[in-house]
């Protein structure tokens, strides 16, 4: 008999489940300012305990638009402990008080375009390439380079600044622009050129794109990290001239938080 309580953890990557909720004040109102309190130790208990948990990241965000009021992104590599926190986050300030108005479960992942060796090597100069022991020493930062990419990428660790966007994105499969009927070549090209605009804003923007394709609705998750919003808007501003974006790329909606601590997302709320 299968153990129902088995770990579902991937062969690669982590869990990452973005998660945006709508308070129902009419319902908080209904509940005594002790049980109002008992509901926020509550949840600060559970982002506590989830927080504490090995290979797991819990953030809170404030939602700035009214599309919903408050937001968690969670990576872990158990599906079965993604799916437990979720129902417990749900349901953390009480029955109907938080009513779920999107979600987006993804993996994070390596990408298929990732430069590889002898790629970078007919990047150097002629000089390099002629002497062995210039030649290793620059293929070692490479190597360590790779590897720092790949780490952050597969099992990243979230940055704590304060703005967080999120939106799903697919690549277009119609009659005239269809992404998967292009050669690798010309998709591995594509996604260089694209990849050239993102590395101009290292430092301003922290990227992580996680894989969807077959688990949820679009085929990946975006979520970009800044200091202020100006950034944000110009990334992805001149992402949308890129061929990748411009001709093969439909978008989601956009959401835009602000990382918190649960004592200040609660004066936020105005809990």
């Amino acid at each position: 008999m299968t153990d129902k309580n088995a770990t579902l953890i991937p062969e690669q990557g982590w869990h990452c489940l973005h998660l945006f909720y709508h308070v129902e004040y009419g319902q908080w109102q209904l509940l005594s300012r002790e049980e109002q309190n008992s509901a926020k130790t509550n949840l600060a208990t559970i982002v506590q305990e989830v927080r504490a948990m090995d290979s797991t990241q819990l953030l809170t965000l404030s939602v700035v638009t009214p599309k919903a009021d408050l937001g968690f992104m969670l990576i872990t590599p158990d599906l079965q402990t993604a799916n437990k926190i979720e129902k417990q986050l749900s349901l953390s300030l009480g029955a109907d008080v938080l009513t779920p108005v999107y979600s987006y479960l993804s993996l994070t992942e390596e990408s298929e375009y990732i430069t590889t060796e002898e790629e970078y090597v007919v990047t150097l100069d002629p000089e390099t390439k002629r002497d062995p022991a210039k030649l290793e020493a620059a293929l070692n930062i490479f190597r360590e380079r790779m590897k720092h990419y790949r780490q952050e990428r597969v099992y990243p660790t979230l940055p704590d600044w304060p703005v967080v966007c999120f939106y799903n994105m697919s690549k277009r499969r119609g009659e005239q622009r269809n992404w998967y009927a292009l050669p690798y070549d010309e998709r591995r090209k594509l996604m260089q050129g694209h990849a050239t605009v993102g590395r101009q804003y290292a430092g301003k923007v922290k990227q992580l794109i996680t894989g969807s394709t077959g688990l949820d609705d679009a085929e990946w998750g975006v979520t970009l990290f800044a200091r202020d919003t100006f950034q944000i808007k110009a990334i992805v501003y001149e992402m949308r001239f890129d061929p990748v974006s411009a001709e093969y790329a439909d978008f989601g909606e956009f959401f835009i938080g602000i990382q918190l601590p649960l004592d200040e997302l609660f004066r936020r709320l105005q809990l």
